[in-house]
């Protein structure tokens, strides 16, 4: 199984960097650096899906792919 999409980027308001991923609604993460990002939206994962199964909550496979990967 492939693992979810994860989007990283500098926000200037925040001072700092943001992660998401896009297949789970409002799965977000706060660094202060692009690494710090991505492990605090791992556990942010982790916790979104298991809300979804304790509330038997659909869990989407993972689809979103940035655009530069339709070109492949």
């Amino acid at each position: 199984m492939s693992d979810y999409h994860i989007n990283v980027f500098y926000s200037e308001r925040d001072g700092g960097y943001i992660a998401d991923i896009p297949d789970l609604k409002s799965c977000s993460a706060f660094g202060l650096t692009p690494e710090e990002a991505v492990r605090e939206v791992a556990v942010a994962k982790k916790a979104w899906l298991k809300a979804a199964r304790a509330n038997r909550k659909k869990i989407p496979e993972p689809r979103y792919r940035p655009a530069i990967y339709a070109l492949v």
